[in-house]
């Protein structure tokens, strides 16, 4: 059985802190990087009107089609995870992106449900590497004392993803088309491809083991700590894929807002839950410790989700705008905290394939989140959703570790 100070949040960092600027650097390059590739992973959900009129798709069955990266990046996630550990986070970072690029090339040539699925199912499988191989960037630059913090930078990569998309992939799509939003993330994802492989430097690492020698052994044989966190985590995507994917819809189909300004004020959001994931990694270096603070995170997203499901369902209401836009950015701020423990409690040669295990179940929570709660809100409304948001967030409260926070 592991130790207790094993299980801590914050064990002894076994890789040098090699300072200077240049791990800044690397925050902001493995932040960039995600951040293109979420643009359009989780920007997708913007684009449900557009592809609604030209694809002729009702509600449930554009929800498919938004899950499509998502269901490619849950296939291919372990594998980028351990290629990483193997090879280093430069090329994987480098070559992810650019298969991502041309995927999307592919995307922007055919029409149709199944065909548009498939080129994003392919761009979601390359683009996984990003989650993979970025992660380990920075926490191999950082030291335990700013690590949280520094996740929690790297952690801003998904709502400032999304934040792009909603400023941007709206009035595209109004302009130009499903093809003019399409092309710009096409763009930023070859930018970004190019970038990562002149700029980022691989982290110094603990020596391997000798020829011969015993191999580091799987932090997962011993206790289940990981797989509580891996688990807790996944339920606290939920309520934030529901708001996500599903925000702009309310405000447009309850609200009556236009697609343009809904876009505006989700990403107002988005900008909400990246200063609450730059929070809450600065919380947990405070006080030493990543799981006490996504415990009471995991209550406040709770509570927020069944206050919206009131408004959505009995008390319609203006004020179910400034809780949508509240609950859109504290259900993005326990991410950072999660994949923080992952790669502390994995350690710097199990980090790449812990954080792919985390990936997969939090993006098999976002393959299954869309569809069905496309369903959800088009047999029983919103209210009912956003309840089902509420469940699974006081859920993950109970399966959330507490000997290791």
């Amino acid at each position: 059985m592991a130790s207790q100070r094993t299980l801590g949040t914050r064990p002894p960092n076994p890789i040098p802190d090699p300072g200077g600027n240049r791990r800044w650097l690397m925050l902001a390059l493995g932040t960039a990087a995600q951040t293109s590739s979420f643009a359009f992973v989780y920007g997708l959900p913007y684009l449900i009107p557009v592809l609604r009129r030209s694809e002729g798709l009702d509600l449930a069955h554009a929800g498919i089609l938004v899950a499509c990266p998502t269901v490619g990046l849950l296939l291919t996630l372990y594998a980028w995870g351990a290629a990483a550990d193997r090879h280093g986070e430069r090329v994987v970072l480098a070559s992810g992106l650019g298969l991502a690029t041309l995927a999307l090339v592919g995307a922007l040539l055919v029409h149709g449900l199944v065909l548009l699925g498939l080129m994003f199912a392919l761009a979601g499988a390359a683009g996984a590497s990003v989650s993979a191989a970025s992660g380990r960037v920075v926490l191999g630059w950082f030291g335990p004392e700013q690590r949280g913090l520094a996740m929690g930078i790297r952690q801003t990569s998904t709502p400032l993803g999304m934040l792009v998309a909603a400023v941007s992939m709206p009035p595209l799509a109004a302009a130009y088309g499903l093809h003019g939003a399409l092309l710009f993330v096409t763009v930023l994802s070859g930018v970004m491809a190019a970038l990562t492989a002149l700029l980022v430097v691989d982290p110094p690492r603990p020596p391997a083991a000798a020829p011969g020698g015993a191999k580091p052994v799987s932090p997962y044989r011993h206790a289940a700590t990981l797989w509580r966190i891996h688990g807790s985590s996944a339920l606290l995507v939920w309520p934030q894929f529901t708001v996500g994917a599903f925000g702009l819809v309310f405000l447009t189909d309850v609200r009556h807002w236009s697609p343009v300004a809904a876009g505006q004020l989700m990403a107002v959001g988005q900008g909400l839950a990246a200063v609450c994931r730059i929070g809450a990694g600065r919380w947990s270096d405070a006080v030493g410790s990543r799981l006490r603070p996504m415990r009471v995170l995991a209550l406040a997203v709770g509570l927020l989700s069944l206050l919206l499901a009131g408004f959505a369902a009995w008390w319609p209401s203006a004020a179910s705008v400034v809780v949508l836009i509240a609950l859109c950015g504290l259900s993005a701020s326990t991410n950072g905290l999660s994949f923080t423990s992952v790669a502390e409690l994995a350690g710097p040669h199990w980090a790449g394939r812990a954080l792919g295990v985390q990936n997969i179940g939090q993006n098999l929570t976002g393959s299954l989140a869309p569809p069905v709660v496309g369903a959800i809100i088009t047999a029983s409304g919103y209210g009912t959703a956003f309840a089902c948001a509420a469940g699974c967030a006081l859920a993950a409260i109970a399966v959330v570790p507490a000997r290791a926070a």
